[in-house]
C-alpha cells in the first residue's frame, strides 16, 4: 500500500528548498494555487495565524522549519542564538494554542539543540532535524493509511459509503493525510462506493480543500451542507465517519474542527462507526480530558462574511474553531503505533509505550 500511495501522490502544502520555507496558500484554494516564500520566524507565525497553513501536523512542521530560519538569522547577527530559540518557540506557540503538535515539533528541536557541541554546524544539524520531522510525519501517515484501510475492509468489506469533515488531508500534514490518507488507501483497494464531505463552516475546509483533494484522486465524492449529515447517515447508508484530530486527551477525548462533536453524536445514534486518525504526537498524556483545554475562538467576521462579502445580519457572531468529542463516542483511534478500539486512559497509555508498527 505504501508504494501505491507514493505512486499517486499529488497534493502537498509544504516545501523546504534553497534555505527557505514555501507554503501553498490554502486561503486561495481551490481556485488558485499560489506558493508563498517565508524567510523569518515571524513571517511563519503570521502565516499560521492567518491560515495560510493549517492542520496540526502541517503547523508543527512549519514551526520546525521556522526555528531553522530563526537560528540562521541569529547566527548571522551574532547574537545569543540559543536563548533566542526559546523566544521564537513562544512566538510560534502563541499563533495556534490548540495544537499540541505545535509544541512537540519545537521540543524535538530543543532536544537536538541540547546535543549540539561547540564546533558543530548547528544550523545544518537543526535543518536536518526539521527535515526529519517532516519525513517522519509523511511516513506516519502512510502507516495509518494502511491500518485504517484494513479496519474498513475487516468490518464492512467493499462498497463503503464514508463521510468526513474538515480537512485532515495532505494539505494539513506532511503528506497524504490522516483521515484522507485512510480514504485514499481504501479507494485504491476498491473499498469505497462514495464519500460525502461536509462543507465545514465557517472556513469551508471541506468544500475548498478536502473535496478538491479527493476529486483530484478520482474518488467519487459529493459535497454536503454540515446540517445534512444526520440525514445522510439515515438515508444514504453511511458506514463510517472518518476524521482527523487537533489534539487527543489522555482519556481519549478528541479535540477537532468544530462540528465533530455533533457528527459523533449522530454517528452513535445511527450505528455508524467513527474512526479518528491522528499521529501519536497528537495524543497529550498530560491532558487528563478534553474539558481541560482552552478552545480557540476566531474572529466572528468569518461567520458574517464569505470571501470578504457580508452575507449575514450585523449581529454578534460566536465562532469557536474546535469542539471536544467525548471518548465514549469514538469507536477507533488509528495512529502509526497501532489501533485503539473504544479508547480510554489505560488503552492510550499502553499505546504510547509502543514503537511504530511500520
Amino acid at each position: 500500500m505504501r508504494e501505491q500511495l507514493l505512486a499517486v501522490e499529488k497534493a502537498q502544502a509544504i516545501e523546504w528548498r534553497d534555505g527557505a520555507l514555501y507554503l501553498l496558500d490554502q486561503r486561495l484554494l481551490p481556485h488558485r494555487q499560489v506558493w508563498l516564500r517565508f524567510d523569518t520566524t515571524a513571517e511563519v507565525a503570521d502565516a499560521i495565524r492567518d491560515l495560510v497553513v493549517r492542520g496540526a501536523s502541517a503547523i508543527g512542521i512549519a514551526c520546525a522549519y521556522a526555528l531553522v530560519l530563526g537560528v540562521r538569522a541569529r547566527l548571522q547577527a551574532g547574537g545569543d542564538w540559543r536563548g533566542a530559540l526559546e523566544a521564537d518557540v513562544e512566538l510560534l506557540e502563541r499563533s495556534h494554542p490548540t495544537t499540541v503538535y505545535l509544541s512537540r515539533a519545537p521540543q524535538r528541536m530543543r532536544e537536538r539543540l541540547a546535543r549540539i557541541k561547540d564546533g558543530d554546524d548547528a544550523l545544518a544539524l537543526l535543518e536536518a532535524e526539521a527535515v526529519g520531522i517532516h519525513v517522519s510525519d509523511r511516513e506516519a501517515n502512510l502507516a495509518m493509511a494502511q491500518l485504517g484501510m484494513e479496519l474498513i475492509r475487516r468490518h464492512q468489506g467493499n462498497s463503503q459509503v464514508l463521510l468526513t469533515h474538515g480537512n485532515a488531508g495532505a494539505l494539513a500534514t506532511g503528506g497524504f493525510g490522516t483521515a484522507l490518507g485512510v480514504i485514499r488507501a481504501a479507494h485504491l483497494e476498491g473499498l469505497i462506493e462514495h464519500v460525502y464531505v461536509g462543507e465545514t463552516r465557517p472556513g469551508l475546509l471541506g468544500a475548498r480543500l478536502s473535496a478538491w483533494e479527493l476529486a483530484g484522486d478520482g474518488v467519487s465524492v459529493s459535497l454536503n451542507a454540515d446540517a445534512a449529515a444526520a440525514h445522510l447517515m439515515k438515508a444514504k447508508g453511511v458506514t463510517w465517519v472518518i476524521l482527523g484530530a487537533e489534539r487527543i486527551a489522555a482519556n481519549g477525548d478528541v479535540v477537532n474542527t468544530i462540528g465533530t462533536y455533533q457528527l459523533a453524536v449522530n454517528a452513535m445514534h445511527h450505528g455508524v462507526r467513527l474512526m479518528v486518525v491522528a499521529p501519536s504526537s497528537t495524543i497529550d498524556m498530560g491532558l487528563e480530558s478534553g474539558e481541560d483545554i482552552l478552545l480557540e475562538e476566531r474572529d466572528g467576521r468569518e461567520l458574517l462574511e464569505v470571501a470578504g462579502q457580508v452575507v449575514a445580519a450585523e449581529v454578534h457572531a460566536l465562532n469557536p474553531a474546535f469542539d471536544v468529542t467525548p471518548a465514549d463516542l469514538v469507536d477507533y483511534i488509528v495512529t502509526e503505533k497501532g489501533v485503539v478500539e473504544r479508547p480510554d486512559s489505560a488503552k492510550l497509555a499502553q499505546l504510547m509505550c509502543r514503537k511504530r508498527l511500520h
